[in-house]
């Protein structure tokens, strides 16, 4: 049991509504930045329980910045933890928040979970997370609800929405114009899906390059079946080149 989960299981304070699986999720890519100053954005204030188990778990350098639609969570303030009363389905909105708070290392969106609410608040706000933060949507399963607006394989889902974010992840060696280098391409390090959890860990991203090292003693084998290890060499230089700029 990590310290999050202990605090929750011994929990006296400000009711925590957590699926019990979250914790080490939260665990593996957070733990990075305990006793920093860190300065996390929630969405979903509710009881503000949450907010007083990061403020404990972060240490007494973080930040708390919660945002909730019910003007009654306001009262959950207290020392480095501040609300904001909003609509995270407004862009507007959203955009405002991001000027209002200093900087967001640590994105948590936990609030009304319905489609729209988690594509905008993505698309506003995870350019404005510092570079090196991190990003998390959880409670993706009502993806797959209909009274989020969700259903299996459903176009407009926050689910749907994230497979493509795998697409600009690879968007590298994409030989289409469909698909090209953009800023999640450039910002994104790995994502990691877990059940109804999406974590996005942030680092500025390079061109990645291939190298071969060491003596080839074993000749290409020529077989009747595509050589695929050169097409594949083929369409890495290609990839290269495009990137690079320069021309057959």
């Amino acid at each position: 049991m990590n310290d999050l989960e202990n605090y929750f299981r011994n929990n006296t304070g400000r009711q925590i509504h957590k699926w019990g699986h979250y914790f080490e999720i939260y665990d593996r890519h957070l733990a990075r930045f305990r006793g920093a100053d860190v300065h996390l954005l929630e969405f979903g204030v509710a009881q503000g329980g949450s907010m007083q188990m990061w403020k404990h778990y972060f240490g007494p350098r973080c930040r708390i910045y919660g945002v909730d639609k019910n003007p009654a969570c306001k009262q959950v303030e207290e020392d480095r933890v501040e609300v904001f009363i909003g609509d995270q389905e407004d862009r507007k909105f959203l955009r405002s928040l991001a000027d209002r708070i200093p900087r967001i290392d640590v994105l948590i969106d936990d609030g009304g979970h319905r489609m729209p609410q988690q594509i905008h608040t993505f698309e506003e706000l995870f350019p404005r997370i510092d570079a090196n933060g991190a990003y998390i949507c959880e409670d993706l399963h009502t993806s797959y609800w209909a009274n989020f607006g969700g259903g299996y394989r459903k176009r407009g889902t926050y689910i749907e929405y994230a497979k493509g974010l795998i697409d600009a992840l690879h968007a590298w060696h994409s030989q289409t114009k469909a698909l090209q280098v953009g800023a999640v391409t450039r910002a994104a390090h790995s994502l990691h899906f877990y059940d109804s959890v999406l974590v996005i860990e942030k680092r500025p991203i390079e061109p990645p390059t291939h190298s071969k090292t060491g003596t080839a003693a074993i000749p290409d084998y020529h077989s009747a079946q595509p050589r695929l290890g050169k097409r594949l060499e083929r369409g890495l230089k290609r990839g290269i080149r495009k990137l690079t700029g320069k021309g057959d």
